[in-house]
């Protein structure tokens, strides 16, 4: 499995689709999986939403996207890939109030921008605003420059283009996402700034998750940053997905593997759901409430051991904006030292491993 999709809450339940190839532990003809939750603590494995289809325009896979209310029906917007080009165009896939059966379209809505300096589009992204409702997706070039286009949807069946909504040439954004391909693009609203979540490719690598602070102003609409920095410090760390409820928003990310075992039968995670703030022009993450709460940490220089393999060094300081505390689940490691970024990382135990808090 790798990115979380199509966050959304309906039915007094939290639903969570991903990337996921039920087959083998590659990525390979990659479907929509999908969990659900009353709690955002127990989990319930839910039917495969989106499958590729031999023929159609996602037969190479069902790739990243969102989930939204259309008029009542739940509707999934996401990047359908037709081979190994990575070329990638937006499908729908509607949906029942039970979300457990989709009918995916085959027409696209948006395809490939005709701009030779943009190689790539993908991950649609829709929010409102200003009385509308647009879609973003993030683009770039493999040798060039990332830009985030944006696009008029009040039709979900009828895409125009706007043009770009932030151009990799941004001076603020150039200085802090920098990329080839901004990946996975997610706009929030807190109160009168907005927010823009970007997972940075930088020569086909993943290269980390920024978010910049800034307004949102028409015409366009234009996202113009000010501000930000890193929203998780940690090496297994990408391509968050919110949902924003009207007083909490929440997040997930994938957590790749880290040098994991030979052989093993798994890949891929996602972090717990955590819960974003806006202080000022810094972007707060913290471990949902709902969570049973981690192994609380001291405050000092302080490192993290499996056995005699060091996992992660952090420095907790005497008044933190988070309470300073660490998740360990099977493999996953979720670090919240007090700051406002946290660290997630792997490390693998075995069956006599022990794991180590030094200071």
């Amino acid at each position: 499995m790798n990115d979380p999709n199509g966050c959304f809450f309906a039915g007094g339940r939290y639903h969570v689709f991903f990337q996921h190839n039920p087959d083998a532990p590659v990525h390979d003809a990659i479907k929509w999986g999908h969990m659900s939750s009353a709690d955002l603590v127990s989990w319930r494995q839910e039917p495969i939403a989106l499958a590729n289809r031999p023929g159609r325009p996602d037969a190479y896979g069902c790739w990243s996207g969102c989930v939204v209310d259309d008029g009542g029906v739940p509707t999934a917007i996401y990047s359908g890939v037709s081979d190994d080009s990575y070329r990638s165009v937006v499908l729908l896939a509607r949906g029942d109030r039970s979300m457990r059966t989709w009918e995916q379209t085959s027409t696209p809505v948006a395809g490939q921008p005709d701009d030779p300096a943009i190689s790539h589009a993908r991950d649609p992204y829709v929010f409102e605003a200003f009385g509308h409702r647009y879609a973003l997706q993030g683009a770039g070039h493999t040798a060039g420059q990332p830009c985030v286009l944006v696009y008029d949807c009040d039709d979900l069946t009828s895409w125009h283009e706007l043009g770009v909504l932030l151009p990799g040439d941004d001076p603020v954004a150039a200085m802090i996402a920098p990329a080839n391909i901004w990946e996975c693009p997610n706009l929030i609203r807190f109160g009168d700034r907005w927010v823009l979540l970007l997972s940075l490719l930088h020569h086909g690598r993943p290269a980390g998750v920024r978010y910049l602070v800034g307004d949102l102003t028409l015409p366009g609409p234009r996202f113009r940053p000010v501000a930000g920095g890193l929203l998780d410090r940690g090496p297994c760390f990408y391509a968050p997905h919110v949902l924003s409820r009207p007083d909490r928003t929440f997040m997930w990310a994938w957590a790749w593997e880290r040098d994991p075992p030979p052989g093993a039968p798994w890949a891929g995670s996602l972090t717990y759901c955590r819960e974003l703030t806006l202080a000022g022009d810094v972007l707060i993450s913290r471990p949902a409430r709902e969570l049973p709460p981690g192994t609380p940490l001291e405050p000092g220089p302080t490192a993290l051991w499996l056995d005699d393999t060091l996992v992660a060094e952090f420095d907790v300081p005497a008044s933190p904006l988070v309470p300073p505390q660490l998740f360990l689940d099977g493999s996953m490691v979720e670090i919240f030292d007090g700051t406002a970024t946290p660290c997630t990382t792997r490390a693998y135990p075995t069956g006599t491993s022990r794991w180590q808090i030094r200071r």
